[in-house]
Parts: C-alpha cells; structure tokens; sequence
C-alpha cells in the first residue's frame, strides 16, 4: 500500500466536494456545507487562487485532501500557511495518509519561507488533538477565533 500526496486539480471537483461532505457529517454540521463545483472552480482552479487543495491518494484512490491558503504574520514578517480543512475517509484512517498530508503541508510551508502552520481543530475532537500534538503541534489556548458572517458581515461591510 502507498500513500502519496499531489496538487489537486480541476478534474477533483467531486471529490473536494464528497470529501467536504464527509468532513461536514463527521464535525454535525452538514447543513452548513454549501460549497458547489462552481464555488470549487472560482476558488480553487481560478486563474489567481487565493487557496489550494492536495489530495492524498493510495494507490491511485484519493483517500484525503487537505485546503489551505497563506495568511502573514505581521510580527515574524512571513507569510504562514492556514489548514482549512484536513480530512481522511474513516475507512482509510490509521495507515498514516494524515500524516502525509500534514508532512506535505509543512513542506510547501518551509520551501516558501514560512514562519507559521496553523490550524483549527474542534474542541470536542479527542482524536485529532491527540494527533496533532503527537507529531509536535501546540494549542494556541490564549486566543479566542472570532468570526463575522452572514448578515451580521453585510451590515458591517455596508457601513464602510
């Protein structure tokens, strides 16, 4: 059995988007994933991308994907890289693809000289923790994420 990683292309759309189904049952929040091809497309396969997928194959069947994007860290003067989502199939778990993915990610993070990896995990997800602190990976407990959206987005937004 071998696991390797490539850049997602166009032609995984489906799977980006049953991978993301699959993540969005296994976090209870299915009705909150409303990605498309059409958003997979302008996000991801533009012409300029703001964010990049790879996926984790064995043996030619992709088994997990990863999403990220580089952020900056205005106090280290570097650009960072932000895991949006890592996900494996729970058939394909334990033989290392996430491993893989996380290995590949901290790669793309040194050869483009940046200072950060950071991600989010649920505070409910034991196994994930428990396996991101395995391979070296500190929780961040002193900050607190925030988020804006939906309408609470559009009225700021048309305050500017």
């Amino acid at each position: 059995m071998t696991c390797t990683i490539r850049p997602a292309v166009i032609d995984d759309t489906a799977t980006i988007l049953h991978f993301i189904r699959e993540l969005a049952i296994y976090e209870k929040a299915e009705d909150e994933a409303k990605a498309t091809p059409q958003h997979v497309h302008n996000t991801l396969f533009c012409d300029n991308p703001k964010a990049h997928a790879i996926i984790c194959e064995l043996n030619g069947e992709p088994v997990g994907f990863a999403v990220y994007f580089f952020s900056y860290s205005t106090w280290q003067g570097q650009y960072g890289i932000y895991l949006e989502d890592l996900y494996v199939s729970q058939s394909h778990r334990g033989i290392g693809a996430g491993k893989l993915l996380l290995t590949a990610l901290a790669k793309i993070a040194v050869d483009n000289q940046c200072g950060r990896f950071e991600w989010s995990v649920l505070d409910w997800n034991q196994p994930a923790i428990d396996f991101y602190e395995s391979l070296g990976a500190k929780p961040q407990s002193e900050w607190i994420k925030y988020r804006l959206d939906g309408q609470a987005l559009l009225e700021l937004a048309a305050k500017a």
